[in-house]
């Protein structure tokens, strides 16, 4: 009697066994999921001469694109949701160091989980800035950090010059391409209108000082497309990544920052048109504010099977250091595949008072 009593609970075993599998089985089935490896390796050949300086004859990284792989992945949840997350690493080419510079994070581009729903996407962690964004897809160079003019005057100047240089200037942003501790919401997609909110935290305890954010709209229409972006820093009580900032080689405590940016591409196919007009406000603790303007037009125009690029960007501060930055560059961009392109291009970049200085190099990048 024992003996059917155990054989019939070890069949039940298995049959639950089986059931509890099958179901795992449907569940996966249901709850589809992905994840993608993808990146680019970017790397150039040419002269250096930053302004003030000497010239340098260097093999570079990111000539026209930072070099960075990563990985995503979604997990459809039903219903129009899904579950989602992005990790990426910049890295240098020219010598194999993680990172755009040394003591950089290793996941520095991107690094956040978040949830897409029908009514707009939230995701939190290291997250890129709307400000990057908006300057990037309305100036010719894109991103470049090498030859792209509004690129130095929003993104290296002020506290983040390049590696290299001895400058000092006082435009530009303080703070990075991207937020740590950050949180935002996108919406959907409205007849090609679009919007972001992002707030970064301070994550410390009895920090209220934590007045990060940034809000964007981004517009794309046929053959026009326009942006609009402002962001707000405050230093008052010093988050984790915005700690007391160096700007001109001494210890100057910021007391905010605020950035409006307005762009506009428009498209005709022979010619592409691109503008761009910064408006940025400094208030410093001891010394008072002081406000910057400035503004990128250039064009693109398609020239064989490949296309050529140019772009002007002028700022001008009122106070600070009292400096006028003229910067411009020309370049060729030849596709050899959809994922391959060589590039070649000129820069100069002058500052008030300093001997002018000049970039000029070639590349290959290359996308998986």
């Amino acid at each position: 009697m024992k003996a059917n009593v155990s054989r019939a609970l070890k069949t039940s075993l298995r049959m639950a066994a089986v059931a509890a599998f099958a179901a795992a089985g449907a569940s996966a089935a249901q709850a589809q999921s992905s994840v993608q490896l993808y990146g680019q390796v970017d790397t150039w050949a040419g002269m250096q001469q930053f302004p003030g300086g000497q010239r340098a004859y260097v093999v570079g990284g990111g000539g026209m694109s930072t070099s960075y792989w990563g990985m995503k992945g979604a997990e459809d949840l039903g219903g129009g949701y899904k579950a989602v997350f992005t990790l990426e690493d910049f890295f240098l080419p020219q010598n194999g160091a993680y990172g755009r510079f040394s003591g950089d994070s290793y996941f520095s581009r991107n690094a956040y989980v978040g949830l897409e729903t029908p009514y707009g996407t939230v995701t939190a962690g290291r997250l890129t800035t709307p400000l990057f964004v908006s300057t990037i897809l309305f100036n010719p160079f894109i991103d470049s950090y090498t030859f792209s003019p509004m690129v130095y005057h929003v993104f290296l100047g002020n506290t983040a010059i390049p590696t290299g240089a001895t400058y000092t200037t006082d435009t530009g942003v303080v703070g990075d391409s991207g937020w740590n501790n950050a949180v935002e919401y996108s919406t959907p997609d409205y007849n090609g209108l679009s919007g972001n909110v992002m707030y970064g935290l301070g994550n410390q305890a009895g920090d209220n000082g934590a007045k990060k954010w940034s809000a964007q709209f981004l517009y794309f229409h046929g053959a026009f497309a326009a942006t609009g972006v402002y962001q707000y820093v405050n230093f008052n009580n010093a988050p984790n990544d915005l700690g007391t900032v160096s700007p001109f080689g001494t210890a100057v405590a910021f007391k905010s920052q605020s950035v409006g940016q307005l762009g506009a591409t428009y498209d005709l196919k022979f010619v592409k048109f691109y503008a761009q007009y910064m408006y940025t406000k400094n208030d410093e603790l001891i010394s008072g504010s002081w406000h910057v303007n400035t503004g990128q037009g250039g064009v693109t125009v398609p020239v064989g099977p490949g296309t050529v690029m140019a772009s002007y960007a002028y700022s001008r501060d009122s106070g600070g250091l009292d400096q006028t930055r003229r910067t411009w560059a020309v370049g060729y961009d030849y596709p050899l595949s959809k994922r391959t392109d060589l590039y070649a291009a000129y820069m100069n970049d002058q500052l008030s008072s300093l001997s002018t200085g000049q970039t000029i190099g070639a590349g290959i990048r290359a996308k998986f």
